[in-house]
């Protein structure tokens, strides 16, 4: 692993008086966002650490799950595309770090399953349905699902943040 900085990111507010479209779609663009500004300037060493001694978690490896959660709820489940899976029974949600995964790698990635996702939901109405066997959701499921997952686990990256340097905020 480097100590390659991630830079943060400027975070548009989602629009107060959009459509139902815009709202959903600004909303899970700006939690996106959050996710990438809350692990940004830490090293290597500080996102692969585990700063709650009663939890596994860690800053990179909530940000490699949320790329994992992207990929399937958008790409693989809604859209149906043949894409490998992020993660294996044996290591379900991909929260485990690997020796060569390094944090400016795992955002990176991120940002490119987010650009997919947002790709997909693009190309979609509302009330497209998923793709997938044994899936029904719609679009619209789709995006509220992934607004609240991204909302939690930014919530979680705060505490994290919050316990390896002091830094806190939106």
């Amino acid at each position: 692993m480097t100590d390659v900085s991630v830079a943060p990111l400027v975070r548009s507010r989602p629009p107060e008086d959009g459509d139902e479209r815009e709202t959903l779609s600004g909303l899970l663009d700006f939690l996106r966002a959050s996710v990438v500004h809350k692990v940004a300037g830490l090293t290597d060493e500080q996102a692969s650490s585990r700063p709650v001694p009663a939890s596994a978690l860690t800053p990179a490896g909530l940000v490699k799950h949320l790329t994992g959660v992207e990929r399937y709820w958008f790409s693989i489940d809604f859209a149906g595309h043949e894409l490998p899976p992020p993660w294996t029974d044996d290591e379900p949600g991909a929260f485990a770090l690997g020796p060569e995964d390094s944090l400016a790698e795992i955002v990176e990635a991120y940002q490119a399953e987010c650009a997919r996702s947002s790709a997909v939901v693009a190309g979609a109405a509302l009330d497209d349905r998923a793709r997938a066997a044994d899936v029904s959701f719609t679009l619209r499921y789709a995006l509220a699902h992934m607004i609240q997952e991204t909302a939690r686990h930014c919530g979680h990256l705060d505490l994290l943040r919050e316990s390896i340097d002091g830094q806190a905020g939106e």
